[in-house]
């Protein structure tokens, strides 16, 4: 089986890595997002300097590091025809992918959406299924259609959102699910064995990327819950922050425990901050980081 994959971070490592584990698939080419924004000479430099862990995989097994204009170009598609390519498989991409690109290969277009759909789709399922304090998350290989995250389902698989994670475990925890099940998910593609299932759209929630203002805790509003689901939510993308006379503080989303009970208001000392929520229980808040107005 000829493979295109085309991604970033963790999900495309994941993906390499897990063709590399599967006899009888063959990575003709790997296009990185990071050479869709990046123009070429200055990616080479930043290889050279801070290289990737996708660039990194790359030189390692020595694939083939595909620099197109856009997954949607006529050199891409050009390319997945001259290589007799059976499937392209998707981690993480924000272009929507036309038609006449994700029906060239001679199998299948397959993006890997690190939700269980229909629910959670968007761009962020990470961040999103920590706010709303689920207690599972999953990932799901579908087939691309011309919407985003609505193709047919290939092959599902759950993965528990223990109380410490921030969005990072999650993301890394969802990433390594990837890579352990895609050699048994290639196998069943290439043999046949799997039925796509249309999506039930009574079913599907859709979430957007969150906003800046999502930053600033408000515990007059919000129960002690859903202030450390936010603030673990939200790491690595953005800080949450509390403000306090002409001072506001990065929260650590490691140090921040709840309160059974608390006085009200917010208060500092020794370094801590103690905070009451709207359902009178309290966050406790350590190894802040201060910064002026």
């Amino acid at each position: 089986m000829k493979v295109v994959l085309v991604g970033k971070e963790p999900m495309l490592c994941s993906l390499i890595e897990g063709c590399m584990a599967c006899g009888g698939v063959e990575i003709v080419g790997v296009f990185r997002y990071d050479n869709l924004i990046y123009p070429r000479w200055r990616l080479g430099l930043r290889d050279f300097l801070r290289p990737s862990l996708e660039n990194t995989l790359i030189k390692k097994y020595g694939l083939r590091d595909l620099h197109f204009k856009s997954v949607n170009s006529k050199e891409f598609r050009k390319f997945l025809l001259q290589n007799n390519v059976d499937l392209m498989l998707v981690g993480t991409w924000r272009e929507r992918i036309k038609r006449e690109i994700f029906e060239t290969p001679k199998l299948a277009s397959v993006n890997v959406h690190p939700s269980l759909l229909p629910k959670y789709r968007g761009p962020n399922p990470y961040l999103q299924t920590i706010k709303n304090r689920e207690y599972f998350s999953g990932f799901t290989f579908h087939l691309i259609d011309e919407k985003f995250d609505s193709g047919a389902i290939l092959y599902q698989k759950r993965v528990e959102i223990l109380p410490y994670y921030t969005s990072k475990e999650l993301r890394e925890k969802t990433a390594f699910e990837v890579r352990q099940s895609l050699p048994e998910f290639l196998v069943a593609l290439d043999k046949g064995e799997i039925i796509p299932l249309e999506q039930n759209e009574a079913l599907a929630t859709y979430y957007p990327n969150i906003t800046e203002d999502e930053m600033m805790l408000d515990f007059e509003r919000e129960t002690a819950d859903e202030i450390c689901a936010r603030v673990r939510a939200l790491h690595p993308w953005l800080p949450c922050y509390v403000t306090l006379g002409e001072d506001f503080y990065i929260v650590n989303p490691y140090e921040i425990d709840i309160l059974e009970t608390c006085e009200a208001g917010v208060t500092l000392k020794n370094g801590k901050i103690i905070a009451r929520c709207a359902d009178g229980r309290g966050v406790l808040m350590r190894n802040l980081t201060k910064y002026k107005k």
